[in-house]
């Protein structure tokens, strides 16, 4: 008799015949070996080999982009959510010795970012195979198991197709028969087209079977699918009508490359199951509007897993009680308060991203440095040089002075004197002399000092998905701060972007502006450039996993990440156009200014700086497109056919 093995992290017990609730979806029963027709016989056993299959999905809490090099587990050694993924493309700095070659490289390799796991797919094939002949299980349980694992296999077929292209699309358990003769397991790729349409028929299929209630978030719904649909479309159209600017990238047999003709039907596509979402016809969901600070409110999105939340639409969902946590807030909370004595501070937004946020009269414009004549501009308080931008700033960024569990983050970069002299150190813990003050502490416990890890090296720590609450930066505990993988104002951008390129102007400008009015951004657009669109998804998806393949769906990539340095004037230019090139992090860091008897004496200015450690400049080149298929593939496979400029 065949077995099936159920291994699974996922919730508390279940009465049998009934479907877990998504708020208990966590729990670890024992692993166990059954035979298959008693597996499919209980709905709650038959949820836990889904509960696997849902924790297999990948995306950015993963180690993606990083496939030869192994990084430390987690504090209870799950994966370990991918800060290392955030702190590239020049929109953070790492501040981690071990993770310096992030910002010493001149490009990245064209296996970064690959996956190609069709052992994945066989045992979601092999699950659905075996739901759908099971008698044991009521048709309503029955459906909507086979309807949650097309789910999980559309999606991860997604995954797999935004980063290598057409990929061989099999939709059953294929079995070698021991014969010699693998011709028959031996799948040639699908046109990139194909794998795409294979994604948005399989939402159209299952979405009615989910269900549309926006209280579950783990497990997928109705709207789970449609924003998948949303995305997956987006994409599509984005890559027929952006890739005609990029010839060289595609293959003779639209293994990688969609005609353009394909791309309104695909945003037409992006647009409707969007509307769908916002129409409510999954569920009643809308942006998260809490917290009278909008730039609390913006970090509570990633933090509030109440009902209250129906901005989020599926989540990766981690519960301490569980045993399921991650190590992101360890990783990268303030190195002054962090809850495992200076574990910490990883993770540095660059001045790059934080210059993206516009000012409140909808303009750009590098942080006031220094006044039209050349001269520093002095701030009685730290925050003042970021008053009056986007309040998504502080809800993403945690600014020098930015509060965290209560306590103000301790960054200073040292003294400037009336001369212009500096007096600095290479820790908080070894005082300086500074005339007239005697020894005293010259750089803030949490920098920033060039080369000193831990601290921020840029004069910013990520806010956004870092856990407040006590404990969450213990290796012994962990964070459960939920990992968001669809959410409303997403799906608000995809149809604005949609709509946009569609010609449909005002009801793209309609979306975009509830966005940017959950902003503080009161004054709506009146008019709508690509410019805009690639802007405003820059920063309200920031460190979510869309930067790279943003980029890379617009054949952006290439011009953005060109290889040059980058000087302060480049920085401070052109910000808010699509094509500006983004190739090293910057930082922006704060100095004392000390002269008694001055009336600027005590006050802050600030410098733009580009950390010590970067020395490499990122380079896109036409093969990282699309991700390496590797040669043990390629052998194994010869109807496999190899990428283009690779």
């Amino acid at each position: 008799m065949k077995k099936i093995s159920i291994i699974t992290m996922l919730a508390i017990s279940v009465v049998a015949g009934s479907c877990r609730k998504d708020s208990s979806f966590l729990d670890v029963p024992p692993k166990q070996v059954l035979p298959t027709d008693l597996a499919f016989s209980d709905p709650a056993l038959v949820l836990s080999i889904l509960g696997d299959l849902y924790d297999r999905q990948r995306d950015f809490s993963s180690l993606d982009g990083y496939p030869s090099r192994e990084y430390p587990l987690s504090p209870n050694n799950d994966r370990e959510p991918g800060w290392r993924t955030f702190a590239d493309f020049s929109e953070a700095f790492p501040s981690e010795n071990g993770s310096s070659f992030l910002v010493q490289r001149t490009g990245w390799g064209y296996n970064e970012w690959a996956i190609w796991d069709y052992g994945y797919i066989r045992d979601l094939n092999l699950f659905i195979q075996r739901a759908t002949a099971a008698t044991k299980l009521s048709d309503g349980d029955k459906a909507r198991f086979i309807a949650e694992a097309r789910f999980l296999r559309a999606n991860y077929y997604f995954e797999m197709v935004k980063r290598m292209g057409g990929v061989p699309l099999i939709t059953d358990p294929l079995a070698y028969d021991y014969s010699g003769n693998v011709t028959a397991l031996q799948k040639p790729r699908a046109k990139e087209s194909e794998v795409y349409d294979f994604i948005i028929s399989e939402a159209e299929a299952i979405k009615s079977i989910l269900p549309a209630d926006v209280n579950q978030k783990s497990r997928a719904t109705k709207a789970a699918a449609l924003a998948m649909e949303s995305r997956a479309a987006l994409y599509a159209g984005s890559i027929a009508k952006y890739g005609a600017s990029t010839p060289q990238v595609a293959l003779a047999g639209n293994e990688v490359g969609i005609p353009s003709t394909q791309a309104n039907a695909y945003y037409t596509k992006a647009l409707t199951a969007s509307q769908e979402i916002i129409n409510g016809s999954a569920g009643s969901y809308q942006l998260y509007r809490v917290l009278p600070d909008l730039s609390d409110n913006f970090a509570a999105i990633f933090l509030d897993k109440s009902s209250v939340n129906q901005e989020a639409i599926f989540v990766e969902d981690f519960k301490a009680n569980a045993g399921k946590t991650h190590g992101f807030t360890t990783n990268d909370q303030p190195y002054s308060n962090s809850d495992e004595g200076g574990d910490a501070g990883r993770l540095d937004p660059s001045l790059n991203i934080v210059e993206a946020f516009e000012k409140l009269d909808n303009t750009y414009a590098p942080m006031a440095t220094r006044d039209g004549a050349g001269n520093p501009i002095y701030y009685s308080n730290q925050l003042d040089i970021f008053s009056g931008r986007d309040a998504r700033l502080a809800g993403t960024v945690l600014l020098p002075s930015g509060l965290f569990k209560g306590k103000r983050t301790d960054v200073m970069a040292g003294y400037q004197l009336a001369d212009g002299s500096i007096i600095t150190s290479t820790d908080a813990s070894l005082p300086q002399e500074v005339p007239g003050l005697g020894r005293v502490q010259v750089v803030g416990q949490d920098g920033p000092v060039n080369g000193l890890e831990f601290r921020t090296q840029t004069g910013f720590y990520i806010r956004k998905y870092l856990d407040p609450t006590v404990g969450s930066g213990r290796r012994g505990r962990g964070s459960d701060v939920n990992f968001i993988r669809y959410r409303y104002a997403e799906v608000l951008l995809n149809a604005a972007e949609a709509a946009f390129e569609l010609g449909q102007t005002g009801t793209a400008l309609g979306y975009i502006n509830q966005v940017r009015s959950r902003a503080g951004l009161t004054t709506p657009l009146a008019a709508l450039t690509f410019d805009r669109i690639v802007h405003e998804r820059r920063v309200e998806l920031v460190f979510e996993g869309h930067t790279l393949y943003d980029m890379k769906r617009w054949r952006l990539a290439a011009t953005v990440w060109d290889g040059a340095q980058m000087s302060v004037a480049d920085l401070v230019s052109n910000i808010g156009s699509a094509t500006k090139h983004n190739t090293q992090p910057f930082g922006l860091w704060p100095y004392k200014y000390y002269n008694p008897g001055n009336p600027n004496n005590g006050k802050w200015i600030f410098k733009e700086v580009k950390p010590s450690a970067v020395t490499g400049a990122n380079k896109f080149q036409l093969g990282n497109y699309y991700s390496q298929i590797g040669d043990d593939i390629l052998s194994a496979n010869p109807k496999i056919v190899k990428q283009p400029n690779q």
